[in-house]
């Protein structure tokens, strides 16, 4: 079907029967939803919070831009247990498994009968032949159709014909006059429903059962579309001193699938999974669903990851996203802020090479910028003591002029166990700047070492004295000696060092030191 006038087509089908079409053999027996038992939902991700955006999905969706958002493509993956209940003959059976999303991995499908357990699945056969445009073409490959197709700026014409093929640009008709390659239509009427066409993604099982009767199975799948992402927010006190957090989980359902009145359960953490590349028909969006207030998650360590599990039923809605409160905020967390400034671009020089690095102006570029942190620790002591998954973290702090709160900065968080420390980058200050300048530079190779002297300026235009740390990578060579210094400092690793500088309200600071190396 040619893209470029598919606004303007209107397919006429004559319907035997709208709805699940009966294949060519004798018609299987649906499988019927055992409603008194929950499905269960378990969502994995692997999803970076730095890039991954679901507004963005959301956007690309409803404006049919879909480039890199085919629902394969999401990064993660659920797992789906469903209880329903079978009408069993003895003996062999063919069944139809409907109601699965269009992305599941026939190869994940396991089933458990839970009434005869000798109950067995001979095979399956996963039809996703869904009813579209395309789709619905080729059923009519050989078959005959009618067309309405402009012949000038202000006349139309019919056409009859067998329709031989659908190459998407064009369609290539055979009638008593010759073959025609139509590129322009604006009506196809086709004739009778194809009767092996399915509306819905369709598990067809050949079940065997040694007894007759209704039978409660179990059956559980993997399907791709499925992920989820941690948010959260920092809300500062007065005094900069305590701050309240709270963390929302971003669902996203691309699946094909709506899970109504089901247990939501996430996992945080890395399984390793191998998945080869698939390429599925893309889905249209539904508008984002709207947060829901509701009971937060109840987490509990599960193997070397940990598992959240909503405490009620949530219905996942196909084609949306959905945010649900991680956890209950958290008031009065201890907080910190902590300004830093190393004045090195590139930091922290994380590689020594084969030699050390001689050359006079390597890595001396400065940058004036004091980074600001938020700092607290993950601990029971800290109304905390939770692990928090990767996410994104954002620091309000509330204007008392008005009482709204105004953002001051975000930053990404990795996985925080419990009783470990996080650390939250907000921004830049406004009023304290940096300059670090390279003041000597000595190298000896006859006596292999190299001297570099250094000094470390911080202006302060607040009318509040500041502490500011100042780190200092030492990346020329491994082998390293601080032998001037106008301050105390400590040694954080073998290759860096720090300085705590007290700037007091409207002056400045200066630190220098002076570092042999030597090979």
């Amino acid at each position: 079907m040619n893209p470029q006038h598919s606004k303007w087509i209107a397919i006429l089908a004559t319907t035997a029967s709208i709805g699940m079409a009966a294949a060519s053999t004798p018609a299987a027996t649906p499988v019927v939803q055992a409603p008194a038992t929950p499905t269960t939902v378990t969502i994995y991700s692997s999803a970076d919070p730095q890039t991954f955006d679901p507004q963005q999905w959301v956007y690309n969706m409803r404006m049919e831009n879909n480039y890199n958002t085919n629902p394969t493509n999401i990064p993660g993956f659920g797992v789906v247990k469903e209880f329903r209940t079978l009408n069993l003959k003895a003996g062999e059976n063919r069944l139809d498994f409907t109601d699965v999303p269009a992305y599941i991995d026939p190869t994940t499908v396991s089933f458990k009968d839970l009434t005869v357990p000798a109950t067995e699945v001979l095979n399956q056969r996963f039809k996703f032949d869904l009813l579209n445009s395309q789709s619905l073409l080729n059923h009519y490959i050989n078959r005959t159709i009618n067309i309405t197709a402009p012949e000038t700026n202000r006349s139309i014409k019919q056409m009859k014909g067998t329709l031989l093929s659908d190459t998407g640009s064009a369609l290539i008709i055979q009638n008593q006059s010759g073959i025609h390659i139509v590129k322009s239509y604006q009506r196809i009427r086709l004739g009778k429903f194809p009767r092996d066409l399915l509306t819905k993604p369709t598990l067809e099982w050949n079940i065997f059962s040694p007894k007759a009767g209704k039978q409660k199975v179990l059956t559980s799948y993997e399907t791709k579309g499925l992920t989820w992402i941690a948010d959260y927010n920092l809300v500062l006190g007065k005094t900069d001193a305590h701050a309240s957090l709270a963390a929302w989980v971003t669902l996203m359902n691309l699946s094909g699938k709506t899970y109504r009145d089901a247990r939501l359960k996430l996992v945080a953490g890395n399984p390793h999974t191998v998945r080869p590349p698939q390429m599925y028909p893309q889905f249209a969006l539904a508008a984002m669903q709207a947060a829901q207030p509701a009971s937060s998650f109840k987490e509990k360590a599960f193997f070397e990851y940990h598992l959240y599990t909503l405490p009620r039923l949530t219905t996942i809605n196909q084609n949306a996203t959905q945010q649900i409160a991680l956890f209950p905020s958290r008031p009065h967390i201890a907080v910190q802020k902590v300004l830093v400034y190393s004045g090195q671009n590139a930091t922290p020089y994380v590689y020594y090479g084969d030699s050390p690095d001689l050359i006079r102006n390597a890595g001396i570029e400065s940058t004036g910028e004091v980074g600001v942190y938020i700092q607290f620790e993950n601990t029971r002591a800290n109304t905390l003591g939770i692990p928090l998954p990767k996410g994104k973290i954002r620091v309000f702090k509330e204007d008392p002029a008005d009482g709204t709160l105004e953002f001051l900065g975000e930053d990404l968080i990795h996985n925080i166990p419990r009783d470990e420390a996080v650390s939250v980058q907000v921004g830049k200050a406004f009023d304290i700047v940096g300059k670090r300048v390279q003041t000597n530079f000595q190298e000896n190779s006859a006596a292999r070492w190299l001297k570099e002297s250094l000094t470390i300026t911080l202006d302060n235009h607040k009318k509040t004295a500041a502490t500011v740390l100042v780190p200092q990578y030492l990346y020329r060579w491994y082998n390293w000696k601080i032998i001037t210094q106008s301050d105390k400092f400590k040694k954080l690793n073998s290759r860096e060092i720090e300085f705590t500088a007290e700037v007091p309200a409207n002056g400045k600071k200066i630190i220098t030191y002076t570092v042999k190396y030597s090979w």
